[in-house]
């Protein structure tokens, strides 16, 4: 009789396929260990069945039904198990269901409708909102487990159709995606795929169906400085030519048509005020004629009388609050504020459009594909090809500024006229301005003291012109903890800020002292040359860079230092100028002698912003090793 032996992993394999629990659906493989190695590389979680399936019955009616099966590798990876449903007034859940299992395949605990909580969508910082979520917050209990989690609705907006976004971010794997939308009725769409090439997608695509769907796509794993994954993964959008938005129906092609339809029916009549609210503003800007001046006149009426709450009501979070609503109650989110500062300004003569961005994130508005876009709103207003930029919801921001908040990216500018995409204020490079001059005194205990004056501009000063707002103690603990970190024993004395707002710039005078500064032994006083300027980073290693490099923001640093030197001690040899340049920027240091007892000391370093191939990488990387080498050199005198 000949004896068969089986691997031990095979095994162990059988014995978890027989073993597992049997009420999941055939379609799941839900044990772990199932999952393909490649698949877990670079992975916190992988998503091993995701379907959306759409059905479009008609411009105001949809279904959507949706299922993920996704396991958690480690807790990082908790971030791709979300277990929620949004719903409204006029979106219904009609089925919802979550199941979690363990690394086998067993059930852990099972969630039904019932068991949801049922909350507002929105924090607590929002005033009203119809917006709701069912959730569950599941707390692991170990690692991996299973989500399964099933949703199905009913909704009667068709203005937001689920994009495909099969992956999505970093470090997670897809083992299986299906997007699927159903258009029986052949109502007028359109779509558009970003980033399909290179990935395994299937595609099938008609007037009554379109299909994706991609199959074993490895987690990519993230790199510093490079780009945002929207950049790099597919992306599927769909949008009706014609849809329904809360009871509101519009219909557009292109981005003309849908300002038009803005305009018409969101923000037509809502711009009216009370006689005397006009008459006020008439009366602040009586005798000016310049239309600018005007505007910065209501810009700080405006600032001075409302603050920012959220408020997420009207036609699907899209319509704004009256602007007589908003003058009554002195407050109101971005859309009132800038639909009410829109009125005040055509009061007054000026005109200004509604415009609609997106914030925080530095992220374009489509300009080749139009449908509902953006998460924030803004005043545009037209200045000879110079257009003028206000941002509403900031009681403190300077006229005509935005900072890194909005700046830089295609927006919709709302006009009766139809839609236009413009692009906000750019600030490059070197109009982010920082200017440090000071005078640092060394004394013969090795400790010194020092002045310096720091001004800054550009995205610089929205550094730091939030510090206006800090008390003292605040103030100071942030120049130790942040600014100057690297300084042990540093102490702030005194601190003067200066905000100009109308040139839009910042101004810091600092005293300050650090103990123990200096190195002293019997023959040598040592000392880093470079007190409050230094900038010693160096990116991460990559033996294998796989993703661009992106360096969002460019800007300039310019230091100019007198250093006293202790008495009874000789200025000898000083180092001699450093000079660094490269695609990613400029470095320059010069040390010059003074007299006998002091020296000067001037750095410049400019970084510029771009997106530069993999194989820039390690260049950008030696150009910032060199200049953080710098950083540190030593200065060493002697006694007399």
């Amino acid at each position: 009789m000949i004896k068969k032996h089986f691997p031990l992993k095979l095994v162990v394999l059988l014995f978890l396929l027989f073993s597992v629990d049997t009420t999941f659906s055939q379609d799941d493989i839900l044990p772990s260990i199932l999952i393909p190695s490649k698949l877990k590389e670079n992975a916190n979680a992988v998503v091993r069945n995701a379907s959306i399936e759409i059905t479009i019955d008609d411009f105001d009616k949809m279904i959507v039904k949706k299922k993920e099966v996704v396991t958690v590798l480690n807790k990082l990876g908790n971030v791709d198990a979300i277990i929620e449903e949004a719903y409204d007034e006029d979106t219904k859940i009609t089925d919802l269901s979550a199941t979690i299992y363990d690394a086998f395949g067993k059930e852990i605990k099972r969630y039904k409708e019932r068991h949801f909580e049922d909350v507002s969508a929105v924090d607590g910082g929002t005033l009203y909102s119809d917006s709701r979520v069912k959730y569950v917050n599941y707390t692991p209990i170990s690692y991996p487990y299973t989500l399964v989690f099933e949703s199905e609705y009913k909704t009667s907006t068709t203005g937001f159709i689920p994009l495909w976004l099969p992956v999505n971010g970093y470090f997670v794997a897809v083992e299986n995606s299906t997007y699927k939308i159903n258009n029986p009725n052949k109502i007028p769409w359109r779509f558009k795929k970003t980033n399909f090439k290179g990935f395994p997608i299937e595609t099938k695509e008609s007037e009554t169906e379109i299909t994706y769907s991609i199959k074993n796509q490895p987690a990519y794993k993230y790199e510093n400085s490079t780009v945002h994954y929207r950049e790099i993964l597919p992306k599927a959008v769909i949008t009706l030519n014609k849809f329904a938005l809360k009871g509101v129906t519009g219909e557009y092609k292109n981005w003309k048509e849908f300002g038009l339809w803005m305009n018409t029916k969101l923000l037509n009549g809502r711009d009216v005020l009370n006689p005397s609210t006009i008459a006020k503003v008439k009366s602040l800007v009586q005798g000016v004629e310049n239309p600018i001046e005007k505007a910065k006149i209501v810009y700080k009426f405006m600032q001075d009388k409302t603050r920012y709450i959220s408020v997420q009501v009207g036609i699907g979070g899209w319509e704004p609050i009256a602007a007589n609503e908003v003058d009554k109650v002195g407050y109101g989110d971005c859309k009132g504020l800038t639909n009410y500062t829109k009125a005040l300004l055509k009061a007054v003569g000026v005109t200004a459009y509604y415009t609609v961005v997106y914030a925080d994130e530095k992220r374009d508005i489509d300009k080749d594909f139009s449908s509902m876009q953006g998460n924030h709103v803004i005043l545009n207003i037209p200045n000879d090809g110079n257009d003028i930029w206000l941002e509403c919801t900031s009681q403190t921001i300077p006229f005509g500024f935005l900072g890194d908040f909005t700046d830089d990216r295609n927006v919709l500018v709302v006009t009766p006229e139809g839609g236009v995409i413009k692009r906000t204020s750019v600030y490059k490079d070197e109009k982010n301005l920082q200017t440090t001059v000071g005078k640092i005194k060394l004394k013969k205990d090795g400790s010194l003291n020092a002045t310096l004056k720091r001004v800054s501009k550009g995205l610089q000063y929205d550094d730091k012109s939030g510090y206006e707002g800090y008390t003292d103690e605040e103030l100071y603990k942030s120049y130790k903890t942040n600014d100057w970190s690297y300084n042990n024993n540093l102490e702030i004395e005194s601190a003067k800020l200066t905000n100009n707002k109308t040139d839009v710039i910042f101004t810091e005078e600092i005293e300050t002292s650090i103990k123990n500064y200096a190195t002293i032994n019997d023959t040598e006083y040592i000392f880093r040359v470079n007190v409050f300027g230094r900038n010693s980073y160096v990116p991460k290693r990559y033996r294998k860079r796989k993703l661009p490099l992106k360096i969002y923001r460019g800007y300039k640093d310019e230091d100019t230092f007198t250093i006293t030197i202790p008495e009874g001690y000789n200025l000898q040899s000083l180092p001699p100028e450093k000079v660094i340049t490269s695609k990613f920027g400029n470095y320059k240091v010069n040390i010059s002698k003074i007299d006998d007892s002091s020296f000067s000391y001037h750095r410049t370093i400019s970084i510029k912003e771009g997106v530069y191939p993999k194989e820039d990488y390690e260049l950008y990387r030696s150009f910032r090793r060199s200049i953080a080498k710098y950083e540190n050199v030593r200065i060493v005198i002697t006694p007399k």
